[in-house]
Protein backbone atom coordinates (compact mmCIF):
# COMPACT_ATOMS: atom_id res chain seq x y z
CA UNK A 1 0.00 0.00 0.00
CA UNK A 2 2.91 2.52 0.42
CA UNK A 3 4.70 1.53 -2.59
CA UNK A 4 1.27 2.21 -4.46
CA UNK A 5 0.57 5.77 -2.78
CA UNK A 6 4.56 6.72 -3.51
CA UNK A 7 3.56 6.06 -6.86
CA UNK A 8 0.60 8.44 -7.21
CA UNK A 9 2.35 10.86 -5.51
CA UNK A 10 5.38 10.61 -7.77
CA UNK A 11 3.04 10.59 -10.92
CA UNK A 12 0.81 13.28 -9.81
CA UNK A 13 3.68 15.13 -9.52
CA UNK A 14 5.04 14.52 -12.92
CA UNK A 15 1.90 15.17 -14.77
CA UNK A 16 2.09 18.60 -12.73
CA UNK A 17 5.49 19.61 -14.28
CA UNK A 18 4.60 18.75 -17.73
CA UNK A 19 1.78 20.55 -18.03
CA UNK A 20 3.21 23.86 -19.22
CA UNK A 21 5.36 21.73 -21.39
CA UNK A 22 2.28 20.46 -23.26
CA UNK A 23 0.23 23.86 -22.90
CA UNK A 24 3.63 25.43 -24.81
CA UNK A 25 3.54 23.07 -27.57
CA UNK A 26 0.22 22.85 -28.12
CA UNK A 27 0.29 26.62 -29.34
CA UNK A 28 2.11 25.56 -32.60
CA UNK A 29 -0.33 22.95 -33.47
CA UNK A 30 -3.33 25.18 -33.43
CA UNK A 31 -1.55 27.70 -35.23
CA UNK A 32 -1.35 25.61 -38.43
CA UNK A 33 -5.02 25.38 -39.57
CA UNK A 34 -4.30 29.39 -39.74
CA UNK A 35 -1.90 29.30 -41.98
CA UNK A 36 -3.03 26.41 -43.78
CA UNK A 37 -6.22 28.65 -44.39
CA UNK A 38 -4.04 31.90 -45.16
CA UNK A 39 -2.73 29.98 -47.87
CA UNK A 40 -5.90 29.33 -49.80
CA UNK A 41 -7.23 30.50 -52.90
CA UNK A 42 -8.67 33.85 -52.97
CA UNK A 43 -7.24 34.56 -49.11
CA UNK A 44 -4.49 37.36 -48.15
CA UNK A 45 -2.12 34.81 -49.76
CA UNK A 46 -1.74 37.19 -52.79
CA UNK A 47 -0.18 40.03 -51.33
CA UNK A 48 2.82 38.69 -50.11
CA UNK A 49 3.14 36.36 -54.00
CA UNK A 50 3.12 40.07 -55.80
CA UNK A 51 5.93 41.02 -53.20
CA UNK A 52 7.86 37.64 -54.16
CA UNK A 53 7.41 38.18 -58.07
CA UNK A 54 10.58 38.15 -60.06
CA UNK A 55 12.45 41.47 -60.69
CA UNK A 56 12.72 42.67 -64.43
CA UNK A 57 15.97 41.88 -65.37
CA UNK A 58 18.95 44.60 -65.16
CA UNK A 59 19.19 46.73 -67.89
CA UNK A 60 23.00 47.52 -67.93
CA UNK A 61 24.07 43.51 -67.95
CA UNK A 62 23.89 41.13 -70.85
CA UNK A 63 22.06 37.81 -70.15
CA UNK A 64 25.46 36.35 -69.03
CA UNK A 65 25.85 39.37 -66.08
CA UNK A 66 28.22 41.12 -68.02
CA UNK A 67 28.28 44.82 -68.40
CA UNK A 68 26.86 46.15 -71.91
CA UNK A 69 29.13 49.49 -70.93
CA UNK A 70 32.52 49.15 -71.92
CA UNK A 71 35.28 51.72 -70.56
CA UNK A 72 36.23 54.34 -73.55
CA UNK A 73 39.76 55.39 -73.85
CA UNK A 74 40.31 58.97 -72.02
CA UNK A 75 36.93 59.31 -70.98
CA UNK A 76 36.18 59.13 -67.31
CA UNK A 77 39.87 57.63 -66.53
CA UNK A 78 43.32 59.00 -65.98
CA UNK A 79 45.42 58.21 -69.58
CA UNK A 80 48.97 57.27 -69.23
CA UNK A 81 51.44 59.86 -69.84
CA UNK A 82 48.33 62.62 -70.16
CA UNK A 83 49.34 66.17 -68.86
CA UNK A 84 45.93 68.44 -67.99
CA UNK A 85 42.28 67.28 -66.34
CA UNK A 86 40.15 64.86 -67.58
CA UNK A 87 37.19 65.64 -69.95
CA UNK A 88 34.60 67.36 -67.74
CA UNK A 89 31.03 66.25 -68.29
CA UNK A 90 29.24 68.43 -66.14
CA UNK A 91 28.66 72.24 -66.35
CA UNK A 92 30.34 72.76 -63.01
CA UNK A 93 33.69 70.51 -64.56
CA UNK A 94 33.06 72.84 -67.73
CA UNK A 95 33.63 75.94 -65.30
CA UNK A 96 35.82 75.04 -63.27
CA UNK A 97 38.65 73.50 -66.23
CA UNK A 98 37.94 76.94 -67.99
CA UNK A 99 39.37 79.02 -64.46
CA UNK A 100 42.23 76.22 -64.50
CA UNK A 101 42.87 77.25 -68.48
CA UNK A 102 42.35 81.02 -68.54
CA UNK A 103 43.26 82.16 -65.37
CA UNK A 104 45.39 80.31 -63.56
CA UNK A 105 47.48 78.78 -65.88
CA UNK A 106 48.70 81.89 -67.30
CA UNK A 107 49.39 83.71 -64.19
CA UNK A 108 51.18 81.03 -62.76
CA UNK A 109 53.23 81.04 -65.80
CA UNK A 110 53.89 84.55 -65.92
CA UNK A 111 54.84 84.73 -62.70
CA UNK A 112 57.46 82.04 -62.98
CA UNK A 113 58.30 83.35 -66.13
CA UNK A 114 59.10 86.71 -64.09
CA UNK A 115 60.91 85.08 -61.04
CA UNK A 116 63.21 82.81 -63.12
CA UNK A 117 64.27 86.35 -65.39
CA UNK A 118 64.85 88.67 -62.70
CA UNK A 119 67.13 85.54 -61.15
CA UNK A 120 69.24 85.50 -64.21
CA UNK A 121 69.20 89.19 -64.00
CA UNK A 122 70.78 89.35 -60.62
CA UNK A 123 73.11 86.26 -61.37
CA UNK A 124 74.68 88.08 -64.49
CA UNK A 125 74.25 91.67 -62.98
CA UNK A 126 75.69 91.25 -59.61
CA UNK A 127 78.41 88.36 -60.03
CA UNK A 128 81.69 89.57 -58.74
CA UNK A 129 83.45 89.88 -62.49
CA UNK A 130 80.61 92.44 -63.52
CA UNK A 131 80.09 94.43 -60.01
CA UNK A 132 83.36 94.33 -57.94
CA UNK A 133 82.36 96.97 -55.63
CA UNK A 134 79.23 96.05 -54.21
CA UNK A 135 76.17 98.38 -53.39
CA UNK A 136 75.15 99.11 -50.07
CA UNK A 137 71.63 100.31 -50.57
CA UNK A 138 69.50 98.51 -47.45
CA UNK A 139 66.21 99.94 -48.31
CA UNK A 140 64.05 100.85 -51.47
CA UNK A 141 60.52 102.21 -50.79
CA UNK A 142 59.11 102.21 -54.18
CA UNK A 143 60.21 98.11 -54.54
CA UNK A 144 58.43 97.45 -50.99
CA UNK A 145 55.64 98.82 -52.71
CA UNK A 146 55.66 96.99 -55.57
CA UNK A 147 56.24 93.68 -54.32
CA UNK A 148 53.51 94.11 -51.86
CA UNK A 149 50.87 95.33 -53.85
CA UNK A 150 51.22 92.94 -56.82
CA UNK A 151 50.64 90.28 -54.86
CA UNK A 152 47.35 91.18 -53.12
CA UNK A 153 46.01 92.85 -56.51
CA UNK A 154 47.03 89.57 -58.42
CA UNK A 155 45.26 87.66 -55.60
CA UNK A 156 42.20 90.34 -55.56
CA UNK A 157 41.23 89.87 -59.32
CA UNK A 158 41.72 85.35 -59.26
CA UNK A 159 39.12 85.44 -55.57
CA UNK A 160 36.50 86.68 -58.01
CA UNK A 161 35.97 83.95 -60.34
CA UNK A 162 37.56 81.71 -57.30
CA UNK A 163 34.59 82.21 -54.93
CA UNK A 164 32.21 82.12 -57.03
CA UNK A 165 33.09 78.69 -58.78
CA UNK A 166 33.63 77.61 -54.67
CA UNK A 167 30.10 78.23 -54.05
CA UNK A 168 28.52 76.77 -57.04
CA UNK A 169 29.84 73.48 -55.82
CA UNK A 170 27.72 73.60 -52.77
CA UNK A 171 24.38 75.09 -54.16
CA UNK A 172 21.83 73.07 -52.92
CA UNK A 173 20.24 70.54 -55.54
CA UNK A 174 16.77 71.41 -56.56
CA UNK A 175 13.43 68.91 -55.81
CA UNK A 176 13.44 67.15 -58.59
CA UNK A 177 17.31 65.65 -57.90
CA UNK A 178 18.30 62.34 -57.44
CA UNK A 179 19.70 61.61 -53.64
CA UNK A 180 23.08 59.00 -53.88
CA UNK A 181 23.98 58.32 -50.47
CA UNK A 182 27.82 57.21 -50.35
CA UNK A 183 29.01 55.28 -47.30
CA UNK A 184 32.81 54.95 -46.64
CA UNK A 185 33.34 52.02 -45.38
CA UNK A 186 37.55 50.15 -44.83
CA UNK A 187 37.55 49.76 -47.16
CA UNK A 188 34.69 50.03 -50.18
CA UNK A 189 31.79 52.03 -50.75
CA UNK A 190 27.97 51.35 -49.86
CA UNK A 191 25.55 53.37 -51.77
CA UNK A 192 21.52 54.02 -51.14
CA UNK A 193 18.84 55.76 -52.74
CA UNK A 194 16.62 56.97 -49.91
CA UNK A 195 14.40 58.55 -52.76
CA UNK A 196 13.64 55.04 -54.49
CA UNK A 197 12.72 52.75 -52.20
CA UNK A 198 15.85 53.04 -50.30
CA UNK A 199 17.60 49.86 -51.76
CA UNK A 200 21.26 49.91 -51.47
CA UNK A 201 24.12 48.39 -53.26
CA UNK A 202 27.91 47.56 -52.32
CA UNK A 203 30.61 48.27 -54.44
CA UNK A 204 33.63 46.07 -54.14
CA UNK A 205 37.15 46.50 -56.38
CA UNK A 206 37.50 43.41 -58.86
CA UNK A 207 40.81 42.00 -58.37
CA UNK A 208 43.14 40.51 -61.39
CA UNK A 209 42.55 36.79 -62.32
CA UNK A 210 46.34 35.84 -60.67
CA UNK A 211 44.71 37.26 -57.26
CA UNK A 212 41.34 35.07 -57.06
CA UNK A 213 40.60 31.88 -56.52
CA UNK A 214 39.10 29.62 -59.43
CA UNK A 215 35.76 29.91 -59.87
CA UNK A 216 35.73 33.38 -58.35
CA UNK A 217 35.01 36.71 -60.54
CA UNK A 218 37.91 38.90 -61.87
CA UNK A 219 38.03 41.80 -63.48
CA UNK A 220 38.17 41.74 -67.21
CA UNK A 221 38.81 44.47 -70.01
CA UNK A 222 35.24 45.07 -70.31
CA UNK A 223 35.13 45.87 -66.15
CA UNK A 224 37.20 48.72 -66.68
CA UNK A 225 40.80 49.94 -66.19
CA UNK A 226 43.16 47.76 -63.36
CA UNK A 227 42.41 49.02 -59.45
CA UNK A 228 39.37 50.81 -60.71
CA UNK A 229 36.89 48.16 -62.27
CA UNK A 230 33.95 47.27 -59.55
CA UNK A 231 31.78 44.01 -59.18
CA UNK A 232 28.38 46.35 -59.11
CA UNK A 233 28.70 49.64 -60.99
CA UNK A 234 26.07 52.60 -59.64
CA UNK A 235 23.49 54.04 -62.21
CA UNK A 236 22.67 57.13 -62.66
CA UNK A 237 20.63 59.51 -64.99
CA UNK A 238 21.56 62.19 -67.37
CA UNK A 239 20.06 65.06 -67.70
CA UNK A 240 18.87 65.28 -64.20
CA UNK A 241 20.75 67.05 -61.41
CA UNK A 242 22.06 64.61 -58.53
CA UNK A 243 22.65 65.08 -54.79
CA UNK A 244 25.34 63.56 -53.40
CA UNK A 245 25.24 63.05 -49.31
CA UNK A 246 28.67 61.64 -47.74
CA UNK A 247 29.46 60.20 -44.60
CA UNK A 248 31.39 57.05 -43.13
CA UNK A 249 31.13 54.22 -41.02
CA UNK A 250 34.60 54.06 -39.66
CA UNK A 251 37.49 56.75 -40.06
CA UNK A 252 37.26 59.83 -42.73
CA UNK A 253 36.99 58.72 -46.65
CA UNK A 254 36.46 61.13 -49.37
CA UNK A 255 34.34 60.24 -52.48
CA UNK A 256 36.17 61.71 -55.77
CA UNK A 257 35.22 61.78 -59.14
CA UNK A 258 37.36 63.86 -61.34
CA UNK A 259 35.47 63.87 -64.55
CA UNK A 260 32.59 65.18 -62.38
CA UNK A 261 34.75 68.04 -60.38
CA UNK A 262 33.94 66.50 -57.46
CA UNK A 263 35.28 65.89 -54.60
CA UNK A 264 33.76 65.78 -50.98
CA UNK A 265 34.63 64.47 -47.52
CA UNK A 266 32.65 60.89 -46.00
CA UNK A 267 33.03 61.83 -42.03
CA UNK A 268 31.58 59.26 -39.47
CA UNK A 269 28.78 61.15 -37.75
CA UNK A 270 28.25 63.69 -40.47
CA UNK A 271 26.15 64.15 -43.96
CA UNK A 272 27.95 66.67 -46.23
CA UNK A 273 26.23 67.09 -49.22
CA UNK A 274 26.80 68.47 -52.74
CA UNK A 275 25.06 68.41 -56.18
CA UNK A 276 26.35 68.04 -59.73
CA UNK A 277 24.41 67.05 -63.29
CA UNK A 278 26.10 64.34 -65.48
CA UNK A 279 25.67 65.73 -69.18
CA UNK A 280 26.55 62.95 -71.05
CA UNK A 281 25.76 59.28 -70.86
CA UNK A 282 29.23 57.21 -70.04
CA UNK A 283 31.40 54.86 -67.75
CA UNK A 284 33.71 57.46 -64.94
CA UNK A 285 35.87 56.26 -61.96
CA UNK A 286 37.09 57.53 -59.31
CA UNK A 287 38.80 57.09 -56.40
CA UNK A 288 38.74 57.74 -52.55
CA UNK A 289 40.71 60.44 -51.94
CA UNK A 290 41.73 60.50 -48.16
CA UNK A 291 44.28 58.29 -46.24
CA UNK A 292 42.07 56.03 -44.73
CA UNK A 293 44.09 52.67 -43.77
CA UNK A 294 46.56 50.29 -45.68
CA UNK A 295 43.81 49.31 -48.19
CA UNK A 296 43.23 53.10 -49.22
CA UNK A 297 44.42 52.53 -52.90
CA UNK A 298 41.74 49.68 -53.47
CA UNK A 299 38.31 51.81 -52.74
CA UNK A 300 37.32 52.57 -56.31
CA UNK A 301 34.48 54.52 -57.68
CA UNK A 302 32.27 53.80 -60.83
CA UNK A 303 29.58 55.22 -62.09
CA UNK A 304 27.18 54.34 -65.25
CA UNK A 305 25.54 57.49 -66.45
CA UNK A 306 22.59 56.67 -68.77
CA UNK A 307 19.37 57.85 -69.80
CA UNK A 308 16.94 58.36 -67.41
CA UNK A 309 14.29 55.59 -69.01
CA UNK A 310 17.04 53.15 -68.60
CA UNK A 311 17.54 54.41 -64.92
CA UNK A 312 14.08 53.39 -64.32
CA UNK A 313 14.44 50.36 -65.38
CA UNK A 314 17.57 49.80 -63.46
CA UNK A 315 15.75 50.47 -60.20
CA UNK A 316 13.37 48.46 -60.69
CA UNK A 317 15.87 45.71 -61.30
CA UNK A 318 17.48 46.51 -57.64
CA UNK A 319 14.14 46.53 -56.15
CA UNK A 320 13.39 49.94 -56.14
CA UNK A 321 10.28 52.34 -56.66
CA UNK A 322 10.43 55.69 -58.55
CA UNK A 323 9.33 58.56 -56.53
CA UNK A 324 5.41 59.07 -57.18
CA UNK A 325 4.86 55.41 -58.67
CA UNK A 326 3.28 54.35 -54.93
CA UNK A 327 1.54 57.70 -54.96
CA UNK A 328 -0.42 56.73 -58.29
CA UNK A 329 -0.96 52.92 -57.42
CA UNK A 330 -2.80 53.88 -54.01
CA UNK A 331 -5.60 56.10 -55.60
CA UNK A 332 -6.08 53.39 -59.12
CA UNK A 333 -6.41 50.77 -56.13
CA UNK A 334 -9.18 52.94 -53.82
CA UNK A 335 -11.23 53.51 -57.35
CA UNK A 336 -11.14 50.46 -58.26
CA UNK A 337 -12.60 47.85 -55.74
CA UNK A 338 -13.03 44.43 -56.23
CA UNK A 339 -16.19 43.72 -57.94
CA UNK A 340 -16.85 40.23 -56.23
CA UNK A 341 -16.90 42.42 -52.72
CA UNK A 342 -20.25 43.72 -51.85
CA UNK A 343 -19.80 47.39 -51.26
CA UNK A 344 -20.25 48.07 -47.08
CA UNK A 345 -22.31 51.10 -47.89
CA UNK A 346 -24.80 49.12 -49.68
CA UNK A 347 -25.25 46.36 -46.86
CA UNK A 348 -24.25 48.04 -43.65
CA UNK A 349 -25.79 51.50 -43.84
CA UNK A 350 -29.65 52.21 -43.79
CA UNK A 351 -31.71 54.17 -46.48
CA UNK A 352 -33.18 57.26 -45.41
CA UNK A 353 -36.00 59.04 -46.45
CA UNK A 354 -34.92 62.51 -47.68
CA UNK A 355 -38.25 63.87 -46.95
CA UNK A 356 -37.53 62.56 -42.85
CA UNK A 357 -33.13 63.38 -43.17
CA UNK A 358 -34.38 66.76 -43.45
CA UNK A 359 -37.06 67.07 -40.72
CA UNK A 360 -35.71 68.31 -37.29
CA UNK A 361 -35.54 66.39 -34.29
CA UNK A 362 -37.04 67.12 -30.55
CA UNK A 363 -34.41 64.75 -28.93
CA UNK A 364 -31.83 65.78 -26.53
CA UNK A 365 -28.34 65.61 -28.33
CA UNK A 366 -26.72 63.15 -26.22
CA UNK A 367 -22.33 62.59 -26.38
CA UNK A 368 -20.95 59.70 -28.41
CA UNK A 369 -17.66 60.09 -28.36
CA UNK A 370 -17.37 57.94 -25.00
CA UNK A 371 -15.85 60.55 -23.19
CA UNK A 372 -18.49 59.87 -20.17
CA UNK A 373 -17.00 55.71 -20.27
Amino acid sequence: MRTNGLKTILLAAGLAFAGPALAQDAVPTGAQPVQAQAAQPGGDAAAPAAATAERPADPTLTADGQPRLVAADGIGQPVDRAIGIQTQVTDLGDRAAWFHNAILLPVITLISLFVLGLLVWVVLRYRRAANPVPSKTSHNTMIEIVWTAAPVIILALIAIPSIRLLAAQYEPAPENAVTLKAIGNQWYWTYEFPDHGGFSVTQNMLREQSEVPPGQRFRTDADGPRLLAVDNRIVLPVGTPIRLITTANDVIHSWAMPAFWTKLDAIPGRLNETSFTIREPGLYFGQCSELCGVRHAYMPIAIEAVEPAVFAQWVAAKGGTMPGTQAAVAPAAIAAPDATQTPAAATDVPVVNATEQAQPTSQPVTDTSGSGN
